[in-house]
């Protein structure tokens, strides 16, 4: 096993500093790991930005973070739908209109184990609609900022992205045939983290080494994402596992995110999350990631792919 960079219990953020005048842009705060993060961050003192889809359920996790914290917490919520890219783009235009800097864009949102094939307004596989494309468009949006700010993109991955086919399937993308909801969530988490190391690679190309890209994942933890959209019998197995000791608290699962957005002088190249059972549990550090994750070609190909699909390019 390897040995944890953090010591014995894994990263923790007691070793966040304190965060006065730093900015953080989090999508998907109404509940979870994305709660937990923009949470622990407030409570530091930076100010975070939260992208939600639904605007009620948002503006009651604002006033819950005041009561929970404090009522001078800088919190704002704008809303914003991650499986359309009209949504995207205009979230985006209202975070550039907001903030000067954003120091780290947590991608934390998420959909999961859709039970049949569902297609997103844009036309895509609603898991790869929302859990990727969106990530691309929002991520490519506010990449001017962040590399003005010198900042950080954090991509929420998941340990499912090595449970599927493990690669990406360019000739069917929407499972048109023989749609399974695992083999689409894991074709969208694992196209998520690809294109992060992709853009690692487009940086250094680019000599812009001040801009970091980390991929992590929560482990296995008690949050509604399974609730929010998986078949009855996916919740069913979900939730009994919840009463397991193979899941952690969703602020355990936190952790990796909040680690990739603020500690100082962490490794690009690894992947972060649970380090203990199967990477669903234990202390937070890097772990492995398998090759195909790493597959430039696939990459590649994925890269120009996105950039048609979208019609959004970066400016790297």
């Amino acid at each position: 096993m390897e040995t944890n960079e953090f010591g014995k219990y894994g990263w923790l953020p007691d070793r966040i500093a304190n965060l006065n005048g730093k900015v953080f842009v989090i999508t998907g705060t109404t509940s979870g790991t994305g709660f937990e993060a923009a949470k622990i961050l407030l409570s530091k003192g930076a100010k975070v930005v939260m992208l939600n889809r639904n605007p009620i359920k948002a503006k009651k996790t604002v006033t819950l973070l005041k009561q929970q914290l404090d009522s001078d917490i800088d919190a704002v919520n704008i809303q914003m739908d991650l499986s359309k890219q009209v949504s995207v783009k205009k979230a985006a235009e209202e975070v550039l209109n907001i903030v000067s800097q954003i120091d780290a864009l947590i991608c934390n949102a998420a959909i999961a184990q859709v039970p049949k094939q569902k297609k997103t307004i844009d036309g895509w596989e609603s898991q790869m609609g929302t859990n990727y494309f969106g990530n691309w468009t929002l991520q490519a949006l506010l990449f001017p900022l962040i590399e003005k700010s010198k900042g950080r993109i954090v991509s929420v991955g998941s340990m499912g992205y090595d449970m599927g086919i493990k690669t990406i399937k360019f000739d069917d993308l929407n499972w048109d045939k023989d749609y399974t909801p695992n083999n689409a969530y894991s074709q969208s988490k694992l196209a998520q983290i690809m294109t992060i190391y992709k853009l690692q690679d487009r940086l250094k190309e680019a000599g812009k080494y001040d801009i970091k890209a980390y991929a992590c994942h929560p482990g296995s933890s008690r949050t509604n994402l399974i609730n929010t959209s998986g078949s009855f019998l996916m919740k069913l197995i979900f939730n009994l596992m919840k009463l397991s000791p193979l899941t952690q608290s969703a602020e355990r699962g936190a952790y990796p995110q909040l680690m990739c957005a603020t500690e100082p002088y962490l490794d690009q190249n690894s992947f972060y999350g649970p380090t203990g059972r199967s990477n669903w549990v234990g202390p937070v550090g890097a772990h492995k990631i398998e090759p195909h994750a790493k597959d430039k070609a696939v990459a590649s190909r994925l890269w120009e792919l996105s950039e048609k699909e979208t019609g959004i390019k970066w400016n790297i």
